[in-house]
């Protein structure tokens, strides 16, 4: 049987993605769109736990740090995209 919680950290980017690039449109600083990917990420990963079974971690210190990550991978993908589209 597919474990399905792997799938989650893929959501969490996505999700994050999504979030920032709302928040691009207001008057917000760029500087603090990394900063508020990893919060994000961070909440989103334990709301994931709290509602999914088989989310991959299996304390509170790892879900918050797989939410950040995935989160901050949100910043890093559009950064890869950004850099290769200016080349």
């Amino acid at each position: 049987m597919l474990d399905m919680g792997f799938t989650a950290l893929g959501a969490i980017t996505v999700m994050v993605f999504l979030i920032v690039q709302v928040l691009k449109a207001t008057s917000l600083d760029n500087k603090w769109l990394p900063v508020i990917c990893g919060v994000l990420g961070g909440v989103l990963g334990v709301a994931a736990r709290l509602t999914m079974p088989q989310f991959p971690a299996d304390d509170w210190f790892d879900t918050v740090a797989i939410g950040i990550v995935s989160g901050l991978a949100a910043t890093g993908s559009h950064q890869i995209y950004k850099q290769t589209r200016n080349k």
